[in-house]
């Protein structure tokens, strides 16, 4: 199968090596209230496929199909400004409201009762952020009370007076958003930032104490207090949070591919560097919980393209951050979804920013139609069978030159077994953009494997994409020639591609 000359990729399967398994909470994804990810994206009450309460349902089947866990909400920098009483109670009575973060203007017509019906409809479990940059603990109170109190007091029985008289139950908050950033209304100091988030932290568990609580890392390792900011904070808040949060983006910068496919190794460092810093707290705390990562913004996007959409200060719902993918931006995608898996055992929650239209796996026309990006096929594919325990998989590959991060294997890889079945399910990029790239899997400890499928996302041209008018012009295909033979797998990966590979074991 190999091309004369081409050294393979290898890699070891035994299920006795294990990282952790996947906490479900790892396919999470974000609902901002930023351009057209809420109004035209999830909400647009006269469109034709718009159920009775104006989400789309051409969306919400969508949403269904990628299989996410849970969403983060209302933001984001937009929750550094958010008045969550503006979005409760009846639409009519509902006011507008400039929103500083992204200089346009909420109508609230979609609000916190809203989000809630379409985590409903959609099986998807809320994660709120509250407001610490204009507001603070007495707030984040309220907020709490309103969705979670049984009844009884002012705002509990407010939100039943909304319509809904069971309280909402959220578990998963996040205090505040980027607070390490400039840009963020209500910037803090890490000090002042430590402070409050525990004693809004302390306050919210006096009044519901099973919670999970996520602390504000920094907003992204680049920034100059990284690592310094998350010690000060635990140090601050490590008794009462559970998370610590993680952002980080990615795109091709003056033409550099090489590095932009590799983007997955500063990941990994990102990633092992906060789980040091964390370690290092616990350690000089003498504390014996251990804090997880909650990498609640991720994915690539162009920051440095300018918009193609004219847009004005406070406009509603402006065509903003609307990155059409191409296959191979989905290569990188499925490469950074590779890596949260490989760190499965400390990363226990995730959110791919954002869900719709916003640097966003699903797109839609407003009145028109809704469709598939090319980002949309690895998340859904992992989400699906990437579920059980991610096996350790130490990749002997051969290497390719880049400029940010020197020799990078060509082959990133990870592999998912489920205990019940045995089945196993291997997802792996080539990030070699000219060749092939045989791969020999050594399935020690896998009892009889067949192959399932093996599926590829890949395409003769690297800046094909789904648009509109060719909704359907990338999407994975099947792969040929992979077996098993000896207890060994044997495939060729496509040049620049992602792959999911599926075994079962074969009954007798």
């Amino acid at each position: 199968m190999s091309h004369p000359g081409t050294t393979p990729a290898r890699f070891t399967l035994d299920p006795a090596f294990a990282v952790g398994s996947v906490n479900p909470r790892l396919y999470g994804s974000f609902v901002e209230h930023l351009g057209r990810c809420v109004y035209t994206g999830v909400h647009e009450p006269g469109h034709p496929m718009a159920d009775g309460d104006g989400l789309r349902q051409d969306v919400l089947e969508l949403v269904r199909e990628l299989g996410v866990t849970t969403v983060r909400y209302p933001g984001g920098n937009f929750v550094s400004g958010y008045r969550w009483e503006d979005s409760v109670g009846p639409r009519e009575e509902r006011p507008s409201r400039l929103d500083l973060a992204w200089k346009s203007t909420e109508t609230n017509e979609f609000g916190l009762g809203e989000f809630m019906d379409f985590c409903a409809k959609t099986g998807m479990e809320p994660m709120m952020a509250v407001n610490l940059g204009t507001r603070g603990v007495e707030d984040a109170l309220r907020l709490l009370e309103y969705c979670n109190h049984p009844g009884g007091t002012e705002l509990s029985d407010r939100r039943a007076a909304h319509g809904s008289k069971e309280p909402y139950g959220i578990r998963m908050w996040c205090l505040g958003n980027e607070m390490d950033g400039t840009w963020q209304t209500g910037h803090k100091t890490a000090e002042e930032y430590g402070r409050i988030a525990a004693e809004t932290a302390r306050a919210m568990r006096q009044l519901d104490p099973g919670l999970e609580l996520v602390a504000c890392g920094s907003s992204s390792s680049s920034m100059p207090t990284f690592a310094a900011w998350e010690s000060t904070v635990l140090q601050a808040a490590y008794d009462l949070v559970d998370h610590v949060s993680l952002h980080a983006y990615y795109e091709e910068i003056d033409g550099d591919r090489a590095s932009f496919l590799a983007s997955a190794v500063d990941m990994e460092h990102f990633i092992e560097s906060v789980v040091a810093t964390c370690d290092h707290v616990r350690a000089r705390l003498k504390a014996t919980k251990r804090i997880n990562l909650s990498f609640d913004e991720w994915n690539v996007w162009y920051q440095q393209r300018p918009n193609p959409h004219p847009v004005e200060d406070w406009q509603q719902a402006p065509r903003i951050l609307e990155d059409v993918y191409t296959v191979t931006d989905a290569v990188v995608f499925g490469s950074l979804l590779i890596a949260l898996l490989r760190h499965a055992d400390r990363v226990t929650a995730a959110s791919l920013a954002q869900l719709v239209n916003v640097i966003a796996p699903i797109m839609t026309e407003p009145g028109g139609p809704a469709w598939r990006q090319t980002t949309f096929f690895p998340f859904a594919q992992a989400s699906a069978h990437g579920r059980g325990r991610v096996l350790r998989v130490e990749v002997d590959s051969p290497t390719y030159p880049t400029a940010r991060f020197g020799d990078v294997p060509l082959l990133h890889a990870t592999a998912v077994t489920d205990d019940e079945t045995g089945a196993v399910t291997i997802f792996a990029v080539n990030r070699g953009q000219d060749a092939p790239l045989p791969l020999e899997i050594d399935l020690r400890g896998v009892e009889a494997p067949a192959v399932v499928e093996h599926l590829v996302l890949a395409d003769a041209d690297p800046e094909a994409r789904n648009t509109a008018d060719q909704p359907d012009r990338v999407a994975p295909h099947p792969a040929t020639g992979t077996i098993v033979t000896g207890g060994v797998l044997q495939a060729e990966l496509e040049p620049l591609s992602w792959n999911m590979i599926r075994l079962a074991c074969s009954e007798g």
